[in-house]
Formats: C-alpha cells, sequence, structure tokens
C-alpha cells in the first residue's frame, strides 16, 4: 500500500501493480477500509448491495449496442 486517501467522498487505496504502476480501488472493497454498514447488517446472507446492481444493470444498458 501506498497511500490511504479520502477523493470524491469515498476513501481510496492506492498501491503499485506488479508493473509498477500506481493503482488505486475504493477501500470498501478491501478489508483495509471501514465494514459497510450493509455490509454488517447482512452479516453474509446477502453478497450484493441494491444500489450496486442498479449501477450493474445501468452500466450493462450503456453496453448496448
Amino acid at each position: 500500500m501506498v497511500d490511504f486517501r479520502q477523493s470524491w467522498g469515498e476513501n481510496w487505496l492506492y498501491f503499485h501493480d506488479d508493473a509498477g504502476l500506481l493503482i488505486s480501488v475504493r477501500a470498501r472493497w478491501t478489508d483495509v477500509g471501514e465494514v459497510d454498514p450493509f455490509v454488517k447488517v447482512a452479516a453474509g446472507r446477502s453478497h450484493f448491495r441494491a444500489a450496486d446492481l442498479v449501477g450493474l444493470v445501468e452500466l450493462i444498458r450503456g453496453l448496448k449496442v
């Protein structure tokens, strides 16, 4: 891990990949960030948050030709 900071309303984790490129991912996607309240309440019963599924649908719709 190179850095951990807040940007665009999210906490981000920065690291170098195997090629040396600087990569950033949302901290909530890792075990470094705070536990998402939804994940805590779901207690392993749900793999996806509704908001993330809606975002995925919008992304897929945008890819259709």
